[in-house]
């Protein structure tokens, strides 16, 4: 799925969104990137470094009008 936003706050809040759905709905993909999430989510510093670089990677991305 390609998102479009214009922060990165709004990029996280889609992806939530979309995330949550495909929780719902059963998606294995999903499912499975989740799981991975959590094992990151145990240590704070791994998520925050995470977290930190795909601000990084979208604050890179070129603006587009």
């Amino acid at each position: 799925m390609e998102f479009h936003a214009n922060t990165f706050e709004e990029m996280a809040e889609m992806s939530k969104n979309h995330g949550m759905e495909m929780f719902q709905s059963g998606d294995e993909a999903h499912l499975q990137a989740m799981q991975k999430m959590q094992d990151l989510m145990q240590s704070p510093d791994a998520m925050k470094e995470w977290f930190e670089s795909k601000r990084r990677e979208f604050d890179a991305l070129p603006n587009s009008k």
